[in-house]
């Protein structure tokens, strides 16, 4: 790429130090390359010149070629109109200024052919144009033409500056003029001849100027796909880097831990994902570089089990594994399920969180240090700096998504050599974002639930069918089952006419009245004994109904439990709605999640229920989420930065990304290290890309 291109950008002609201090600052344009890759958002169509007779109402920008043949001020009860006269050989419109009558003035051309360019307004049959662009005919002609008139991002700070869209236009050009062209190709031969890629040159010509909109659909994909595979090229070789350079330990042996519990106390037999799964984790642990896997699991579909599988091997090798999970309920949850396997076998289990106290946390630690305590389950109190490992083997951490990058990496140093890798989440991830969020991890999935579960039966219901539901749950507790009902928020909300929690409450203690019925109420705003001393109550049996917000989300196995009421399901996201609904169908009854909305329901809430109704299938409702949602908010703040592509969009371009990630492979197959001669150019360009300090190089 030219040098030209890394030169900062007040040096460009048109912009200056005031211009280049708001590029900075709004755009994060900081050189010449920046403002290259400001790709427009979209494109006005300016191949077409309407004749005055021609206009419709259609609230889309025309252009059309006349004469200004008169010009007027025109005074009205609280301000002043400048009006011209536009005319062509066909009718006549106005043209109206409400604002810098006097320099806009001077600057029209009475009786000499131009084009103007803006919206129209119709009102009792007459047509106006407020605020033209206005050119004359002569100039038009003369200057840069394209048929597809780009439209770049832009903010309130801009456009409070004068930096227009046809400002930033202007400097493309300009910038365009100043490099002459000169970029660089940055894909081989061989991909753009099997793919028919237009060259890079005529790429970024045809993305900011294109002359037609067959050539601006070549230049997307060009760019798009070039943006894909690089990214992809980085992932796979981090990937592949790892196995080479991160030295792990080799768990060489299954050992008596192992083979006892697989063959005398496992409560159930493996479904065969489970066993797959397993045999590809046992794959990467007897080797001697770190393992780095991603295992996928839908809510139910038995992740536990395989977790503690796996942390037997590290016990067979002599070594110790840990479990961190992202709040303490689900903390307390895996301790209680791992200390009920471990047990007939001798091994020795402690949970650490925050409100363990002190002296308690002392025992923990010296028994880390020592060795003698085997598996630790816990939050971010693993972290700290006062827990030590004797020999970490294993690090598992739970729904990871809901941990900072930093704070994951903190684990894998609490040894000399990192200790392997295993990332749980029971949010299902569209393929297109675990290619991208977790392109370097392995993906193991768990697409199989255990045999004997009956697929919960959803349905949706208005809240006019409220006592229709209250008549169900009294049956359903008549047989012995117990309810969950959730509720979104926990305090009424001034503006969102939603129940709350609280309100919930003591509308159901009135439906269900002690001594006939007990209630237990969990929220996040209780102690953690109270929540603990709540949740055992709805656990040991002793309580019918749960009221809850989704701090029962994840980490509460009640088998018994067989409804789950979600109150104002048009609150929640898809995938928190999958959530929820899979803290039931735990036992061997069949369960019912029932979506209760109010009668208005958004586009977006009706496809929401429907996909809820129709499909139990985490995968096909996270792509649905995705869709609706994007890829930023499905995973959260944390995430979002890894998502800032410039071109690419990872719902729309799924088809380019899975070509991409293809190619990637296939050329790292053939050269690992991008050390052929015609592999040369990618691997300056591949360097270029890993030298900015993006999140992409940090992701898992």
């Amino acid at each position: 790429m030219s040098k030209l291109l890394q030169t900062p950008i007040e040096y460009l002609k048109g912009v200056g130090p005031n211009k280049g201090e708001i590029f900075r600052k709004e755009l994060g344009i900081h050189k010449y390359q920046d403002l290259l890759n400001l790709y427009p958002l979209r494109y006005l169509d300016r191949s077409r010149y309407y004749k005055i007779n021609e206009l419709v109402d259609s609230n889309t920008e025309m252009q059309i070629v006349g004469k200004i043949v008169h010009i007027k001020t025109v005074e009205q009860k609280s301000r002043k109109m400048l009006v011209a006269t536009f005319a062509d050989d066909t009718s006549q419109m106005d043209l109206v200024w409400f604002q810098g009558h006097k320099w806009i003035k001077e600057s029209l051309k009475v009786n000499e052919p131009m084009v103007i360019f803006g919206k129209c307004n119709f009102f009792n049959g007459k047509v106006s144009m407020p605020h033209p662009e206005i050119e004359l005919l002569e100039e038009h002609q003369q200057n840069v033409r394209f048929a597809m008139r780009p439209i770049y991002p832009s903010t309130d700070k801009m456009s409070g500056r004068g930096i227009t869209n046809k400002v930033v236009g202007k400097l493309m050009q300009q910038l365009f003029s100043e490099v002459h062209q000169d970029f660089s190709e940055t894909l081989p031969t061989s991909i753009m001849e099997q793919l028919k890629l237009i060259s890079k040159k005529d790429a970024l010509i045809n993305i900011h100027f294109p002359k037609d909109s067959n050539l601006l659909a070549k230049a997307r994909f060009r760019l798009k796909f070039e943006e894909l595979f690089y990214i992809q090229l980085q992932l796979i070789t981090n990937n592949l880097v790892r196995k080479e350079k991160i030295a792990g330990f080799a768990f060489e042996k299954v050992g008596e831990y192992f083979n006892d519990f697989y063959h005398n106390h496992l409560p159930f037999d493996l479904t065969n994902a489970q066993k797959k799964v397993l045999k590809e984790i046992r794959s990467d642990l007897a080797n001697p570089a770190q393992m780095n896997r991603l295992l996928q699991g839908d809510v139910g579909s038995g992740k536990t089990i395989v977790a503690f599988l796996t942390m037997l091997l590290a016990l067979d090798n002599g070594f110790q594994a840990c479990l961190m999970a992202p709040t303490e309920i689900l903390a307390q949850q895996h301790f209680e399920g791992i200390s009920a396997l471990a047990e007939p076998m001798g091994i020795k289990v402690m949970l650490l969180t925050g409100s363990k106290k002190i002296k308690e946390r002392r025992i923990i630690h010296s028994a880390l240090e020592d060795g003698s305590l085997q598996i630790i389950i816990g939050t971010h109190a693993l972290l700290e700096d006062k827990v030590k490992f004797k020999n970490l083997g294993l690090a598992i951490i739970d729904e990871q998504h809901r941990f900072g990058v930093e704070q994951r990496s903190r684990l894998w140093k609490k040894n000399t050599i990192p200790p392997h890798i295993l990332v749980m989440t029971a949010t299902p991830i569209p393929r297109t974002l675990a290619m991208s969020l977790y392109g370097d991890l392995d993906v193991s999935v768990i697409d199989e639930l255990p045999p004997g579960r009956k697929p919960i039966q959803t349905v949706h219901r208005f809240d006019s069918n409220r006592l229709k539901v209250w008549k169900f749950i009294r049956d359903e507790i008549a047989l012995g089952r117990q309810i969950y009902v959730v509720y979104p928020l926990i305090n009424e909300s001034e503006t969102l006419d939603y129940k709350d929690l609280m309100d919930g409450f003591e509308n159901i203690s009135r439906d269900f009245p002690l001594p006939q019925y007990a209630i237990s109420v969990v929220h996040g705003k209780l102690k953690p004994d109270e929540k603990a001393f709540e949740m055992k109550r709805f656990v040991d049996g002793k309580t019918d109904i749960m009221v809850a917000t989704t701090v029962i989300e994840v980490g509460v196995n009640v088998p018994n439990a067989s409804v789950m009421i979600i109150e104002s399901a048009e609150r929640f996201g898809l995938s928190q709605l999958h959530q929820l609904r899979g803290r039931v169908g735990r036992g061997a009854d069949q369960s019912y999640c029932i979506l209760m909305t109010g009668s208005k329901l958004s586009n977006d809430s009706k496809i929401r229920m429907e996909t809820m109704v129709n499909s139990n299938d985490g995968f096909e409702i996270a792509e649905v989420d995705l869709k609706l949602r994007g890829p930023g908010n499905l995973m959260g703040t944390q995430q979002s930065g890894v998502l800032n592509l410039q071109i690419a969009d990872l719902v729309k371009d799924r088809d380019i990304l899975m070509t991409a990630r293809e190619y990637a492979t296939a050329l790292l197959k053939a050269d690992s290290k991008l050390q052929k001669p015609e592999h040369q150019m990618i691997l300056r360009v591949f360097t270029e890309h890993s030298k900015r300090k993006n999140i992409w190089n940090y992701i898992s």
